[in-house]
């Protein structure tokens, strides 16, 4: 069965607190349910969240390791800053989506820019939890 990981950055985990009128008042907790619905057992689901950087670049390694046929990912603001997760995706050869729940480019001018766009297979934005479930149904039929 494919294994497919949904990685979450900094903040997430404050989902359905933090600037509900941003993100929205459903929690990490809500997507992962929703997301293992729309994979109707399509594909082995593991979540991971964390607020630490080096952290996602192990997962990252270790889900490498491991065979993960595919990658959905919200690095949160790491994405604008961090060229050391962009290494981890692009040396781990596994596909990745790149995901944000609000639209970056209707926001502050910093948020415009992705390390990591350039090495994925794809980037949503806007969507709110839809757009995980697009990048899910996408590596599904990959």
């Amino acid at each position: 069965m494919k294994k497919i990981a949904i990685l979450h950055g900094p903040n997430l985990d404050r989902l359905g607190k933090r600037e509900p009128e941003v993100y929205g008042r459903a929690t990490l907790a809500d997507l992962e349910t929703a997301l293992r619905a729309t994979s109707a057992g399509a594909a082995e689901l593991h979540f991971f969240q964390s607020n630490h950087e080096g952290a996602l670049i192990d997962e990252i390694g270790r889900l490498a390791d491991a065979g993960c046929a595919g990658l959905i990912l919200n690095a949160g603001a790491l994405t604008h800053t961090s060229v050391a997760l962009r290494d981890a995706i692009a040396g781990s050869a596994i596909p990745t989506v790149e995901v944000h729940l609000s639209n970056v480019y209707k926001r502050e001018e910093f948020r415009h820019h992705s390390f990591l766009a350039p090495v994925c297979v794809g980037v949503i934005a806007g969507l709110g939890f839809e757009g995980y479930h697009a990048a899910l149904r996408f590596l599904l039929t990959r």
